[in-house]
């Protein structure tokens, strides 16, 4: 028989950095859950993404029990991977900050369409692209589709 789903927590954690301080502490105590647990196995199964920020979808059961689906790289963060920035611009429509070109935004989409609700790639690369035009980057070279 199935368990019964009591609460989804979602949370974004860096890779193989999950503690017990907030925001994953707090998060889980208030469900009940062993936060201690939780934190062993994340680190464990993120070892190797270290330092990358990962969103973690975390199914709490009747009997305090859990498990954690770990997802890709927020698109934004690795939009500011590839384009090697800090932070996006503040007036995105007048202040562009760096460039990104359309073979890094389909590495980008191949990477997280199964984050996305997109059937096709170049819908896929369309909503990445709008993504890093909201951060006042330009996308250079020849759209590929």
């Amino acid at each position: 028989m199935a368990k019964e789903v009591s609460a989804l927590i979602k949370l974004q954690v860096k890779g193989g950095a999950a503690n017990p301080s907030p925001p994953v502490g707090p998060a889980l105590g208030a469900k009940g859950v062993n936060i201690m647990e939780f934190c062993k196995q994340f680190n464990a199964r993120t070892q190797d993404k270290a330092g990358k920020v990962l969103p973690v979808v975390i199914t709490v059961y009747g009997d305090k029990s859990f498990d954690f689906i770990i997802k890709t790289p927020p698109a934004a963060v690795q939009l500011m991977e590839a384009s090697k920035l800090k932070k996006g611009s503040p007036q995105s429509n007048l202040q562009k900050v760096g460039k990104v070109t359309w073979e890094q935004v389909r590495a980008i989409a191949e990477d997280k369409m199964s984050d996305l609700n997109a059937f096709t790639m170049e819908s896929a690369m369309s909503m990445i692209a709008g993504t890093a035009r909201s951060m006042g980057l330009t996308i250079t070279g020849p759209k590929p589709f």
